[in-house]
């Protein structure tokens, strides 16, 4: 199934600000709904109004935990099995293993996460910037197949990853993926630079092509371009859920407040979905487990 122009899940950002049927109110929003629209519809919900004024920072946390583990399973996103990452800047130096893209304030590129959804409640937002950008993977697509076909073959290939610095669970230095694939009709978009960027660093694991080079360099370029993202900056309350399968996600870099307790902070969770479509067999080595609504992704626990 090649993705097409009137797909749900194909959408330009300029397209998505004219629309606010994927934004929701958090009181109204039905689970099962949800599951829905993002793995049938256009892959992100925005839902506005989760009531902070009734919580402090640590129960809000927990509240959201225990109110996204009614959409689906909650994952790992450490070797201790924490399912709560706190998205702040934790002030680590640039060559400290602790550090990740979410921990710092810098400009983070598009991306998607070990999961099948990403889902992220605002607790504070920066003094400016941090704004969010969406992409639609499925509409990347037919821009690189309509421009570079040549490159949009290269891209269906496996890359080599390299293990994650806090992956510390893991026994494999790395893992080989594609970027786009099908698996039984079902169109599926993986993409983390940073870390096929440190494999070709690495002596001991396979370069990477020109060609390969060539084609992430092109994606990202077209991603790039006006119009295609949608910018937004999520506020305090809002949840953000995204299918990382179908969207690429990304922050600018922002300026913090001074105060501590008025710092940026987001609350991030990785979700496993029941309704998830099959995926490539070679995503088994990162994820676990391929087959539709299969309990995968995470990190692994030590």
């Amino acid at each position: 199934m090649i993705p097409t122009p009137d797909a749900p899940a194909v959408w330009k950002g300029d397209d998505l600000t004219q629309r606010s049927d994927w934004i929701q109110e958090f009181s109204g929003a039905d689970p099962e709904a949800v599951r829905t629209q993002l793995e049938k519809g256009d892959g992100a919900i925005l839902l506005r109004g989760f009531p902070l004024s009734t919580h402090s920072m640590d129960t809000a946390r927990e509240a959201f935990r225990e109110w996204a583990a009614t959409l689906g399973t909650l994952l790992s996103q450490n070797e201790n099995g924490d399912q709560v990452f706190d998205v702040a800047d934790a002030g680590f130096a640039k060559d400290d293993p602790r550090t990740r893209g979410p921990n710092t304030k810098n400009k983070l590129s598009f991306h998607t996460d070990r999961c099948d959804v990403i889902a992220f409640l605002c607790w504070k937002q920066a003094l400016s910037g941090g704004e969010n950008q969406l992409i639609s993977s499925q509409h990347l697509y037919n821009e690189i197949e309509a421009r570079r076909p040549d490159l949009l073959e290269v891209l269906k290939q496996s890359f080599v990853y390299k293990r994650h610095t806090v992956d510390l669970g893991n026994t494999r230095t790395f893992c080989e993926q594609p970027i786009f694939s099908f698996t039984e009709g079902h169109f599926a978009c993986s993409f983390l630079r940073v870390l096929i960027n440190r494999a070709h660093a690495d002596p001991e694991l396979p370069n990477l092509s020109p060609e390969q080079i060539e084609a992430m360099d092109f994606l990202e370029a077209v991603a790039d371009e006006p119009g295609q993202a949608f910018h937004f900056r999520q506020e305090p309350g809002d949840i953000l859920l995204l299918n990382n399968w179908i969207t690429l996600h990304r922050r600018s870099s922002f300026e913090d407040h001074k105060a501590e307790e008025e710092k940026r902070r987001l609350f991030r969770l990785w979700l496993s979905m029941p309704n998830s479509r099959p995926i490539d067999p070679m995503f088994e080595a990162n994820f676990g487990d391929t087959r539709a609504g299969a309990v995968r992704g995470g990190f692994l626990t030590s």
